[in-house]
């Protein structure tokens, strides 16, 4: 892009044309190169194992919102990267996205999406529909797909509070771009099928917001369980999940403080009763 600005300093033409409402579309036309999926790979094969891997991630919906919550840990391979990710990213006053796969892209991408939101907004001086954001998404996540043949794979989680139903929503993705919306709760990355078992226990219609967060950590705890890329509760470093809550009142992320005394009962519990509180039988 800069040399566009050689020889008289002027802006390009592409900045000074009404353009598009989309931020993803403008710097495709202008600087293809700075999207995430725009890098060229080195010859010779995938070089993915590189790249730090993001790993599970759970929503579920309770009366009137959403609740996103995730563990903290990376990996590359069989060796931990980072123990404290933040994969759990604000989208907007009434969205949060989060990431499971390639940890680096994945938060270009999520980054990504909030400028888009935030230029949509200012261009057309409203914000995108819920269906709207998950469109967006979803062709963000499509125009990566050459980096994801090449093992750069990530999968986003999209949650929201529908203003016009006045409920939380999910939306999921697959890594070639298509959308899904899921129903009541759902979970993603590599202890994801652990923590969609707890979620099916537990998951009750009526939560409340409290109720859903306990539910929410106790699935992250299932999954750490049996997934050795999933964090759990580390009470030494004091590192827990992270939540975020969306309702009416919009985007919140939940004080370290309230979170870890959830997952410290949380840990209590597995004490006595390893196996998790049991889903009732009627």
């Amino acid at each position: 892009m800069s040399e566009a600005f050689e020889g008289g300093g002027r802006l390009p033409a592409a900045f000074m044309n009404p353009g598009t409402s989309s931020f993803v579309d403008f710097l495709r036309a202008t600087s293809p190169e700075l999207l995430p999926g725009g890098r060229e790979l080195p010859e010779g094969g995938s070089s993915s194992h590189l790249t730090p891997e993001a790993t599970t991630i759970v929503a579920l919906t309770f009366a009137g919102g959403v609740v996103l919550a995730g563990d903290r840990r990376a990996t590359s391979g069989n060796v931990i990267a980072n123990r404290d990710v933040d994969k759990l990213f604000r989208a907007d006053e009434y969205s949060a996205v989060a990431i499971a796969g390639a940890a680096g892209i994945g938060i270009e991408l999520a980054k990504l999406f909030q400028v888009e939101l935030e230029h949509y907004e200012k261009r057309e001086s409203r914000p995108l529909s819920l269906e709207g954001k998950a469109n967006r998404l979803a062709a963000m996540v499509r125009s990566n797909l050459g980096m994801a043949m090449q093992g750069f794979v990530v999968v986003p989680l999209l949650v929201g509070y529908d203003e016009a139903s006045g409920e939380g929503r999910i939306f999921s993705y697959d890594a070639v771009g298509g959308q899904y919306e899921e129903m009541r709760h759902h979970s993603i990355g590599s202890g994801s099928v652990y923590a969609r078992g707890a979620l099916k226990k537990l998951y009750r219609e009526g939560l409340t917001e409290d109720d859903a967060v306990l539910v929410a950590l106790q699935a992250l705890y299932d999954a750490a369980d049996d997934d050795s890329a999933t964090g759990g509760p580390d009470v030494h470093r004091k590192i827990y999940p992270l939540v975020d809550v969306i309702n009416d009142d919009g985007y919140r992320r939940l004080p370290a403080a309230e979170v870890a005394q959830v997952a410290e009962s949380v840990v209590q519990e597995r004490a006595e009763r390893p196996d998790g509180p049991a889903a009732p039988l009627r």
